[in-house]
């Protein structure tokens, strides 16, 4: 028996790029989508769809025609983005797709400290009007931000305070929700998953484990909130997406992002990658960070 078509966004992606992967590996008929078809991987049976963005209505309906699933990895961040998923998911419906996955983000709520994460609940909602089969998946941030955001001066500075941040790692993200995708049953229909990883940790405690890694002195810096905007004010972003910055550690700050679940080990019957293990395994996340670099 052919298994039903799956659409994957954002197949170039971090997130969307493994899952199709995984996907492709085990014979399951795949479509890629992104905004750029020359950025898609090649992988065997997978076909590309035609360039189609989020907020293209007739052009996400073709692109979706035929599939039975739809992996809706969230766009990029942008002032229009509830509207941009909101038409995705419209275009969906149209194309006769009936089951979503959608990746969303921990603690999301219409009053979320994170401003982002309020977007992935408005989408969430929509979803849930529509009446459609849907699993919502809430990552939190992810392992990898921890030293990209580290600057080469060794500071990791935010208005995170003394939260904790259970954040997670890609590769257990993409195994969870190829676990979903590739479960043809109803018994995730209606879940919503906290994907994260295996502890809940300061910033403190990773600019420690960081020391620890690269054998030279990282620190995390609190900031308030005024210093924070000072300090991201020289990227010349817009207000909406500098607010989103800040935020996203405020929301540590206020606890929202300190939950830890056992989603994945249930999904993959392996334990979620801590940050050491994530370090250890992925030196080159803090290479910048090398007294020699």
């Amino acid at each position: 028996m052919i298994s039903p078509l799956v659409a994957v966004t954002g197949a170039s992606g971090a997130v969307g790029g493994r899952v199709a992967a995984r996907l492709a590996r085990t014979g399951v008929p795949v479509r890629l989508l992104g905004r750029d078809p020359s950025r898609l991987p090649q992988l065997p049976g997978a076909v590309s769809a035609p360039p189609a963005a989020y907020g293209d209505g007739e052009g996400m309906r073709r692109a979706l025609d035929g599939a039975h699933t739809l992996f809706l990895v969230s766009a990029h961040e942008s002032p229009d983005r509830v509207l941009e998923h909101t038409t995705a998911v419209d275009a969906a419906l149209a194309a006769g797709v009936a089951r979503i996955v959608y990746m969303s983000f921990l603690g999301a709520a219409p009053d979320a400290t994170f401003t982002f994460a309020r977007d992935h609940w408005h989408t969430e909602a929509h979803i849930r009007m529509t009446g459609v089969r849907h699993t919502f998946l809430r990552d939190g941030w992810y392992l990898a931000a921890i030293p990209a955001m580290t600057g080469t001066d060794g500071i990791l500075r935010g208005p995170g305070g003394e939260g904790r941040v259970s954040a997670v790692a890609h590769e257990d993200i993409a195994d969870s929700a190829s676990a979903v995708l590739l479960d043809e049953g109803t018994g995730h229909d209606g879940a919503t998953y906290d994907l994260t990883g295996p502890e809940a940790f300061t910033l403190a405690e990773a600019a420690a484990e960081l020391s620890r890694c690269t054998g030279r002195e990282v620190r995390y810096v609190p900031e308030t909130r005024e210093e924070a905007y000072a300090s991201r004010a020289h990227h010349g972003a817009g207000d909406w997406e500098v607010a989103g910055w800040v935020t996203s550690y405020e929301a540590i700050a206020a606890g929202e992002l300190a939950t830890v679940s056992d989603a994945v080990p249930t999904l993959t019957g392996r334990p979620a990658q801590s940050l050491a293990v994530f370090l250890r395994e992925n030196p080159d996340s803090y290479r910048h960070l090398l007294p020699d670099s």
